[in-house]
């Protein structure tokens, strides 16, 4: 039987829906997931009162609430559940890294991966540092190109309190790949720090020849 917060945020979703809009954004994530046609500034406006509306008052739950809403056919519900582990961050545990692999490896594509990480992920290891480097590691090593993917990019918004040396070391372990999704988080995460120390990042694309074109190109994408 559904939880009852996921049948009354799918009554709210339904009473938003627009066939037209739903085929759109379908079509755009190539029919790989179905939609209410919700814009994203009405959906997060319907979610941040229910979020207000609807505690969840333990970890159990709210891990029962998020698998479920994922395994809802509408992409809505999988944006509804990231943002609902980001609301509740004072549930987080130490535990709490294991629903977030579970999410990065379920219904993945691009849109919800990056959801993760720019909602959890980052924020996560601030809380819980001790998990970083023993999460990233096993990611980077691991054969899901979405767990791949994060360990290159969970430190986009770390600026100066960026680990170089671990960003250096898993972009060199993952640099041969052939993934489109790895090749671009290499070329993303290079050029966000860019920002930062524009040397570092251009002297590291002089010294690695071997990263892809499109690592390059995205690497330096703003430099002159």
């Amino acid at each position: 039987m559904a939880h009852p917060y996921i049948i009354q945020i799918k009554k709210e979703f339904t009473a938003g829906a627009n066939a037209a809009k739903a085929a759109g954004a379908k079509a755009y994530l190539l029919h790989q997931f179905e939609f209410y046609g919700l814009q994203t500034p009405e959906r997060r406006s319907i979610c941040k009162a229910f979020y207000k509306n609807y505690p969840v008052t333990s970890h159990a739950e709210l891990s029962s609430i998020i698998k479920e809403a994922f395994n809802e056919p509408q992409r809505e519900l999988h944006y509804f559940a990231i943002e609902l582990l980001a609301f509740q961050h004072k549930l987080w545990t130490n535990k709490t890294i294991t629903l977030i692999e579970w999410m990065l490896t379920h219904k993945s594509w691009w849109d919800s991966v990056d959801s993760t990480n720019s909602n959890v992920i980052g924020k996560y290891f601030i809380k819980f540092p001790a998990l970083l480097e023993t999460t990233t590691q096993k990611w980077n090593n691991a054969s899901n190109i979405w767990l791949q993917r994060m360990s290159i990019l969970f430190q986009l918004p770390y600026k100066e309190k960026t680990n170089t040396e671990l960003l250096e070391k898993y972009i060199v372990n993952r640099i041969d790949t052939n993934e489109f999704f790895v090749n671009k988080a290499i070329g993303w995460a290079l050029r966000a720090y860019a920002y930062t120390d524009t040397k570092w990042v251009i002297k590291f694309v002089k010294a690695h020849p071997q990263l892809s074109n499109l690592s390059k190109r995205e690497a330096l994408k703003h430099q002159k």
